[in-house]
């Protein structure tokens, strides 16, 4: 792996716009369960069943409960190092921007600024009617929508839901300005997030876990995890 690292060192150092998309294996070693990990909740529930604008509509007891129990896993878990290396990595111009399929926000809590959250965050809260932000107490209590009785929801995309917009264009905008993207963590299943790696001109590596059967071709790939990839990466990098 250490052959890999060094490679990764030396296009990350010669790079001058770098994009990192991050996905569900970022977020696993902060403790979030990665749901479609053979481990993961994907096993004990379908989040098709209930990640969905029609439970959310038609089985609002088993979305709430559901999102619930995530909001409160989410409460004991914090950014990892490597969370913390790519906000200093944005900071003294490693890299230019993250894009995240993660909706835990562990990006900007550990400092990242220039962070597009392509499938929302849990953190914020919204009227599932009239679209008017709602409050996280709010929603745990049950409480419906102040302004017009609707039902009160995380600001996340559930399936079947278009990407925020300005979320998107943003990526796709630094994707394809970039001379590196890294792509860590995500299984590149989900459709049109998984398009990204092809939109740009420059290289791209994977750092994941598992060995994807994608059909991306990728200029370097690294099979390890986020958190000890990066931390290798840092020290290489230092040590020039």
């Amino acid at each position: 792996m250490d052959n890999l690292i060094n490679k990764l060192a030396l296009y990350l150092s010669s790079s001058s716009v770098t994009t990192v998309l991050t996905g569900a294996g970022m977020s696993v070693e902060s403790g979030i369960p990665d749901f479609r990990s053979k481990s993961g909740w994907w096993r004990k529930i379908d989040p098709r069943t209930v990640a969905t604008i029609e439970a959310l509509e038609t089985n609002y007891d088993l979305f709430h409960e559901f999102y619930c129990a995530r909001i409160r896993g989410f409460q004991e878990c914090y950014p990892h190092k490597g969370h913390h290396l790519l906000a200093e990595w944005e900071q003294t111009g490693l890299i230019q921007a993250i894009a995240t399929q993660n909706v835990d926000g562990f990006h900007l809590v550990a400092g990242s600024k220039n962070v597009s959250e392509l499938h929302g965050s849990i953190r914020n809260f919204r009227c599932n009617g009239c679209g008017s932000p709602a409050n996280k107490a709010d929603f745990l209590s049950k409480h419906t929508c102040v302004n017009c009785g609707g039902k009160l929801r995380p600001n996340i995309v559930l399936f079947g839901e278009m990407l925020p917009e300005q979320a998107w264009d943003t990526t796709l905008r630094n994707i394809q300005m970039s001379d590196l993207v890294i792509i860590i963590g995500t299984s590149l299943e989900v459709y049109p997030v998984n398009e990204l790696p092809s939109m740009t001109n420059g290289k791209t590596v994977l750092i994941n876990k598992d060995l994807l059967d994608s059909y991306h071709q990728f200029d370097l790939i690294i099979q390890g995890n986020a958190k000890e990839v990066l931390e290798k990466t840092d020290e290489i990098m230092r040590a020039k």
